[in-house]
């Protein structure tokens, strides 16, 4: 039986994903070969290879003057490699939870870090406001939603320095202007795709940008940009399957009814949550993220999570136990989770509370 799948990553897949790649990994086509052997030399990856960008390209509304890169390593690699070639004397960083606080950590080997401003001090369960982005900085590097804690920014910050966002849990559910920012990262396993893989869109006026001599091949954008992705052998079977979401995301209409299935997930979710005698949201109203829904139990029944996981887990939802970080329950409803699987967890929620109160 299918799951109602809340994991935080690696995400939940549209079927018709799903059953694309289990195809490709037994015969791609008719090549006589699986997407797991095919040469990123060949005709065959290089076909998929260009369509995933030209797709991404489309979707995003990526302007001329960017490039798009299917990189290893994860967001976390990127955390490195940004300041590497980035940052010269000084960076700007908000810091608005666990990726963030490590993108932070990252920056500070390779020179001065300002960071403008920061939730932790209410454990980030909120997007910090009214901070001045200085012009005396390399760049300026925010994280739009935050996994663990659950607050998102949704709107395009305007920035006086190249702007950096890491939109790994949040990419593709909405509307973004690609224009506003000078590099956007993301680990697709979040949102797009499987683990494996990071998209990397890059303003290619950045390159000039770079003064270290002493960077490794691999880590240089440049060269990344020059080899098309394929310095090495890039993630062949991961972009495949991201290829497949960005097919998927299109059929249904784009990014802007991604944004509306988004809001129609969250609100149901939210809602439930904030007329519960038995369960309170754990980020401020104002800040909630639509990707990663935090929430607990009230005092006096703090007790009753392992009770409501097991209810849960009864009806084939799996993947809400919440991080240590806040404990409690974190429901991840990326793009491929229908509101049906919403709907249940819901259900299940009431059930808990009537059969307890």
């Amino acid at each position: 039986m299918r799951k109602h799948i809340f994991n935080a990553g690696p995400c939940i897949l549209a079927d018709v994903v799903r059953e694309n790649t289990a195809k490709a990994v037994i015969e791609l086509g008719n090549s006589g070969q699986s997407i797991l052997e095919v040469s990123h030399r060949g005709k065959d990856f290089e076909a998929i290879l260009k369509e995933t960008k030209e797709l991404l390209t489309e979707i995003m509304e990526i302007p001329e003057g960017y490039s798009v890169l299917f990189l290893g390593g994860g967001a976390s690699l990127q955390f490195a490699m940004v300041p590497f070639n980035f940052l010269n004397t000084k960076a700007a960083y908000l810091n608005t939870g666990t990726w963030a606080s490590g993108a932070i950590k990252e920056a500070r080997l390779f020179g001065e870090v300002n960071v403008l401003a920061s939730s932790e001090d209410k454990n980030f369960g909120y997007y910090p406001k009214n901070f001045t982005i200085p012009t005396d900085v390399d760049y300026f590097h925010i994280t739009t939603n935050n996994t663990i804690f659950g607050t998102e920014i949704l709107k395009d910050l305007d920035s006086p320095v190249p702007l950096i966002a890491d939109m790994s849990s949040d990419i593709l559910s909405r509307p973004v202007d690609v224009s506003k920012y000078a590099l956007i990262y993301g680990g697709a396993q979040k949102n797009m795709g499987p683990a494996g893989v990071t998209v990397v869109i890059i303003k290619n006026e950045m390159l000039e940008r770079v003064t270290r001599t002493n960077i490794p091949t691999m880590l240089k954008y440049r060269v990344q940009v020059e080899n098309d992705s394929m310095k090495n052998t890039p993630p062949c079977s991961a972009i495949f399957t991201v290829r497949e979401v960005l097919r998927w995301v299109k059929s249904l209409g784009g990014l802007k009814v991604m944004d509306s299935r988004a809001q129609e997930k969250a609100d149901l979710l939210y809602n439930a949550i904030d007329s519960s005698k038995v369960f309170v949201g754990t980020a401020a109203k104002e800040d909630r993220s639509r990707m990663n829904i935090c929430f607990v139990m009230k005092e006096g029944y703090q007790d009753k999570e392992a009770d409501f996981l097991a209810l849960t887990s009864s009806k084939g939802i799996v993947g809400i136990k919440g991080h240590r970080s806040v404990g409690g329950f974190r429901a991840s409803c990326y793009n491929a989770l229908e509101i049906a699987s919403v709907q249940v967890l819901v259900d299940a929620m009431k059930e808990f509370e009537n059969a307890i109160l």
